[in-house]
């Protein structure tokens, strides 16, 4: 995270993140605190900021907790603290507390030992990377020149009991009502050992499951291990042994969901989307008959909502892209295949509580069963590829072997090559009807790929 020759930048796809104590520091904690609130404080009809911080159950969230409320109350921000939360609670309560900015501490899915630092701004919306980079450029003026001094010191109060508001807020998103939208169904809960493992299993209740709740007992250690929405075996495992009629997992923040039906097959984010974008048209409120994905969607996400009549919209990978383009365009819903799904009518970011309640609802007024719903969409074999080498050097020899790939496919499939945005790669994913096709085409595009960068 620091300097070598030319500075590389501190903000990653989402926040600043590392391993805690060594790249993620306290100092650095505190010093974002304080560049933080010289950027993103507007202050209210008083003329005093509020900022809102909640952080996942990490150890390492604790003292990164302290170091940042530290920091955000020297620069003369009132703190906040709401404790435990997912993250997309905390983007919700700036908006409905009116708060300057927000401050989530969690690494979201990583495990442990990493920990990360994300901004929301006015209305809990995540920063465009400008801003971002305002607030980098301001860290290092500090480091140069020296924080400064602010006329006043920020108060800082716990807010725990804001938490209610939220959860208030997330069973209201159901027209059915709370008590009646699930009413019927055994649900298996994976909270992942993370910020949900208390919030979940009762807005879940309250809306009228039965709830069996795992992964509901973090330490500050097992956040993720084995649990939740990257290791969806154990939910699998737990549905079928408590005869469950699906189950939900969540990831460490509680931003995505994932979900099993109850024999314990799975269900990707893409699926989940049909199911959403199917529901939101039959009522007349999927705004210009389009949902916003990204390109590494299934291409049987694609044929499902052909055969719908709704549109798809692609964009980049991230999260932040799809949200991006929502906003632009004025749709309602996208989303990505690890389950960050946004519905814009009632949330500003991926939210896994408000997915699984509007997921299981469908499924409950449908009267059908998790598996049945999940054929909504085919899944097509995905075939995915990492070439070693510099993709500035993809040329023509590439695009003309993406074309004779596509070709192979006949029209039933899709190819995309892309750079890595984390390694010196390129990336490559074919997916087909047929796997064995799949697995043909992918080799043989490799092959090609190598051959241009080898400049053969």
């Amino acid at each position: 995270m620091g300097e070598s020759g030319q500075r590389s930048r501190l903000f990653g796809t989402d926040g600043v993140r590392g391993v805690a104590g060594h790249d993620l520091t306290a100092a650095l904690a505190l010093d974002l605190g304080v560049a933080g609130a010289a950027v993103l404080a507007g202050g209210d009809r008083a003329g005093i900021p509020v900022a809102v911080v909640g952080r996942d159950p990490r150890a390492s969230g604790e003292f990164l907790e302290a170091a940042v409320v530290a920091g955000l109350a020297s620069a003369g921000v009132d703190v906040l603290r709401l404790g435990v939360i997912p993250t997309p609670g905390v983007a919700y309560l700036t908006g409905a507390l009116g708060a300057a900015f927000g401050v989530v501490i969690s690494a979201s899915h990583n495990p442990a030992q990493d920990n990360g630092i994300k901004f929301f701004g006015p209305g809990g919306v995540k920063l465009p990377d400008a801003v971002e980079d305002q607030i980098e450029d301001r860290l290092y003026h500090q480091r140069g020149q020296g924080r400064g001094t602010s006329a006043r010191f920020g108060r800082v109060s716990d807010a725990g009991a804001e938490q209610e508001r939220y959860l208030d807020h997330l069973l209201g998103t159901l027209s059915a009502g709370p008590g009646r939208a699930l009413a019927g169904l055994r649900v298996v809960a994976d909270c992942a050992h993370g910020a949900a493992y208390r919030l979940a299993p009762q807005a879940l209740r309250r809306a009228g499951a039965e709830v069996i709740a795992i992964g509901a007992e973090p330490d500050g250690l097992n956040i993720n291990a084995g649990v939740g929405s990257t290791c969806l075996d154990t939910l699998a495992a737990a549905v079928v042994e408590h005869g469950a009629d699906a189950g939900v997992a969540y990831d460490g923040d509680a931003d995505r969901c994932l979900a099993v039906d109850a024999g314990g097959q799975p269900l990707d984010g893409d699926q989940i989307l049909v199911v959403l974008a199917t529901e939101l048209r039959e009522a007349g409120r999927l705004a210009r008959d389009a949902v916003v994905v990204t390109v590494m969607s299934n291409q049987g996400f694609h044929v499902a909502m052909r055969d719908a009549g709704v549109a798809v919209i692609e964009t980049p990978v991230g999260d932040k892209h799809v949200s991006a383009a929502m906003r632009d365009g004025g749709y309602v819903l996208g989303g990505e295949q690890s389950g960050h799904i946004i519905l814009l009518e009632h949330a500003t970011t991926g939210d896994g509580i408000l997915t699984s309640l509007q997921l299981l609802s469908a499924v409950n007024r449908r009267g059908m069963p998790m598996s049945a719903v999940a054929k909504l969409m085919r899944r097509y074999p995905q075939v995915l590829v990492n070439v070693p080498g510099d993709a500035s050097r993809l040329g023509p020899l590439v695009d003309a072997a993406v074309v004779r790939a596509e070709t192979q496919l006949g029209g039933h499939g899709r190819v995309l090559v892309r750079p890595s945005g984390t390694e010196p790669a390129i990336r490559l994913m074919v997916q087909a009807a047929d796997a064995g096709l799949a697995e043909q085409v992918i080799g043989q595009l490799a092959a090609e790929v190598r051959l241009a960068l080898a400049g053969q």
